[in-house]
């Protein structure tokens, strides 16, 4: 092969590594069982979200994971252990004082001894009161010089993460560079509060003193963020502890400050963090997303200041996340999950299973199963689709295991047996076409034709034979969508009813019609797409009365089809239209309603129309009423066990259709 020449074809090197980790199929296939339990879209993909694909974790998953390393980080240990090693090296340095002064008999020796007895109870105020002492004992002195090493140390890596390991051993030059470092680093934040820019500061910054940075920030914002978090768990830390701890730790940490010459610029810094970041908790229990307070630390191994602000610091962090995980509240979408924070929490695997999560609803819509309709998440049609053909499976798979011998049905449900003639083609014909005789009669307009010459057929050309065919059907389906049927638990039934109705319809028998009607306190037609995306109403009313009248005006669109009607409900009617067009309700029915009801029953009896009512309770009042309606209409009631509805209401559509005629 020539240079600079390329061959392209199939990866034939393993599994495609720029294939998706999931097809969007599976994916509504695992949204589907929720939707037929009554779902809406969104909540059917919000619960795939919590629950994962296979071979990848949900978020659900990821929260457990998240709560167990919380419970490890409160777990390490206790917030109180600076203080505690404050007061056991002061408690050291005084004993070995006492002890160098012990065998002195002069008067000096005792005047120290009592000026060590003075001392305050306040390891803060000891440490100050001894600041001037001329101590006696080489190992005193030497003890109590590292209390304020310590407290330096702890100080600085409070507020800057990994300085006290920076700080072993650092010389007077090297605090010097800090306060020089905390000195620009407020300039800097100044400026940006002022709206100058500063991005050319800010490389300069990092360009000194980025050694100071273990979170290596690549923004002003990023330093920003990662300071302020330290610093509103340094906070955190003290307002946990108790009211006398909190004195005594701060007066130890303003000696310190002072010492050092920083006192003044690390106020500065405090107060340009809290005016950067006011959302952060900077006082108080560590509150997550969505208002989670977290706990405190409750080990019992003593922790430094620096410790202890990184175990909060990681406390904060763990409940933003588990918050933002949970997705329960306003406004809530995978991207507000920080994948480097999911990286630090759980490590890597995890980010590869919210890239995946966060993948499924682009899939989805790329693929064309999901769109976006003012705000709120929708079917497609091919979707609906898909899901109408999977509740007709199941419903086949139902009626399979009572052993009732049907099976899931294949052909076209168009045409019967062939009768031998054929005629012309004619727009909105379902026959098969004869495809000799179309073929002749294209011959016969192009006249002969020589070897290879194509056979072009045109419109006029085509026949259909004529065959033996059903009688055409026009079918409303009526489902109740009362909050009653949510309480029973049957909405889902009757949601993944309909469109397994509309499905075996729409597949198997093109010829037929149907229509789904919905009613609560008014009834409406409603698209597959709609109803697939519907939940139960929670408003008070079963305004059958409403839905046989608009049943009536669309199988009025059919005079030659055979008129069925199907009425799936829970309870009698409790509303009907006033003359104006709205509905009233009223518990116990009014007889008006009951009235106005059956007047629309009697209608559609006179025209013919079969209502088969298939209830799903038994309350006497539904089933006196109900039978009054099959009196009138001679129509049939069945009273299924609900998980049976889909085959019944599925039976009861085949056997309406059972007459023969002739389709010419």
């Amino acid at each position: 092969m020539s240079s600079g020449a390329f061959r392209y074809g199939p990866w034939d090197g393993g599994p495609d590594p720029l294939a998706s980790p999931f097809t969007a199929a599976g994916a509504l296939d695992e949204m589907s069982r929720q939707i037929l339990e009554g779902r809406t879209p969104r909540e059917a993909l919000e619960a795939l979200l919590r629950r994962g694909m296979p071979g990848r974790r949900g978020l659900d998953d990821m929260r457990r994971a998240i709560e167990r390393r919380r419970r490890e980080a409160r777990s390490r240990g206790r917030m109180d252990g600076t203080l505690e090693e404050v007061r056991r090296l002061l408690d050291t340095a005084v004993g070995q004082e006492r002890a160098a002064l012990f065998p002195d008999p002069s008067d000096e020796a005792r005047l120290r001894e009592a000026e060590l007895d003075a001392l305050p109870a306040d390891p803060a105020r000891a440490v100050r009161s001894l600041a001037e002492y001329d101590w006696r004992s080489p190992q005193a002195r030497e003890t109590y010089e590292k209390i304020s090493e310590l407290l330096r140390r702890e100080v600085l890596d409070s507020q800057f993460r990994g300085m006290k390991q920076a700080l072993e051993g650092a010389t007077p030059e090297d605090f010097a560079r800090i306060r020089d470092m905390i000195g620009s680093l407020n300039t800097l934040l100044e400026a940006d509060a002022r709206g100058e820019d500063t991005d050319a500061a800010f490389a300069e910054f990092m360009s000194q003193y980025g050694d100071f940075f273990p979170e290596n920030p690549q923004s002003l914002e990023e330093l920003v963020d990662a300071l302020a978090r330290r610093a509103a768990a340094a906070a955190r830390l003290l307002a946990g502890l108790t009211p006398q701890q909190r004195s005594e730790l701060a007066d130890l940490m303003s000696t310190a400050m002072e010492d050092l010459g920083l006192a003044a610029e690390m106020s500065r810094l405090a107060q340009a963090l809290r005016a950067s970041r006011p959302d952060l908790n900077w006082g108080g229990r560590a509150r997550g997303r969505g208002g989670r307070l977290g706990e405190g630390l409750t080990g019992d191994e003593p922790l430094g200041l620096g410790d202890a602000t990184s175990a909060l610091e990681e406390l904060a962090e763990l409940d933003e996340l588990a918050a933002a995980l949970g997705q329960d509240y306003a406004g809530a979408s995978l991207e507000d999950i920080d994948p480097d924070a999911v990286a630090r929490a759980l490590g890597r695997s995890a980010v590869d299973d919210l890239r995946s999560l966060q993948q499924i609803e682009r899939e989805l819509e790329q693929q064309g199963f999901i769109t976006r309709r003012a705000g709120s998440l929708e079917l497609t049609p091919r979707a609906v689709r898909r899901i109408g053909q999977a509740a007709l499976a199941r419903i086949f798979r139902q009626v399979s295991a009572r052993g009732r011998g049907d099976h899931n049905l294949t052909d076209a449900g168009s045409a019967g047996d062939l009768l031998g003639t054929s005629r012309a083609w004619q727009f909105g014909d379902t026959q098969p076409i004869d495809v000799v005789r179309t073929v002749r009669n294209a011959v016969l307009r192009a006249g002969p034709t020589g070897k290879g010459r194509p056979v072009r057929l045109e419109v006029g050309d085509f026949e259909v034979a004529e065959t033996e065919r059903r009688t055409t059907a026009a079918v409303c389906l009526l489902v109740d969508l009362s909050y009653s049927m949510a309480l029973r638990g049957t909405w889902g039934i009757a949601k993944s009813t309909a469109l397994a109705l509309h499905t075996l319809v729409s597949t198997s028998f093109p010829q037929d019609k149907i229509h789904i009607i919905g009613f609560s306190d008014y009834a409406r037609e409603l698209r597959p797409v709609e109803l697939a995306g519907l939940d139960s109403e929670m408003v008070q009313g079963t305004n059958l009365q409403h839905a046989l009248l608009i049943a009536g005006r669309l199988l009025s669109r059919y005079p030659q089809a055979e008129p069925v009607v199907m009425v799936v409900t829970d309870g009698e009617p409790t509303a009907h239209l006033l003359r104006d067009g709205t509905p009233s309700f009223s518990w116990p029915p009014m007889p008006e309603t009951l009235e106005l009801t059956l007047a629309e029953v009697d209608r559609l009896t006179r025209r013919g129309v079969t209502i088969n009512v298939f209830m799903l309770d038994d309350e006497p009042r539904l089933v006196q009423f109900v039978e009054e309606m099959a009196r009138r209409n001679g129509g049939r009631v069945l009273s299924p066990d609900p998980t049976a509805l889909g085959s019944y209401v599925i039976r009861d559509y085949l056997r309406s259709r059972g007459r023969h005629r002739v389709a010419r």
